[in-house]
């Protein structure tokens, strides 16, 4: 069964993110216990977006 174009169903977002994710190795136990924080995905974009902005402001 081939994926319907605009699909309300799966995932939809209002902001396009970049097609090549950031991936980055953590210690062992800590990708679970992250899927098991709410809204851990987003709360994490949140996160990075804070940390690049203080790196510029304090450079």
């Amino acid at each position: 069964m081939p994926f319907q174009k605009k699909n309300k169903l799966g995932f939809t977002s209002t902001q396009p993110f970049d097609k090549d994710p950031v991936c980055f190795k953590v210690l062992p136990g800590i990708k679970d216990k992250l899927k098991t924080v709410p809204d851990w995905q987003e709360r994490l974009r949140e996160f990075v977006d804070k940390i690049i902005e203080e790196n510029i402001d304090g450079s």
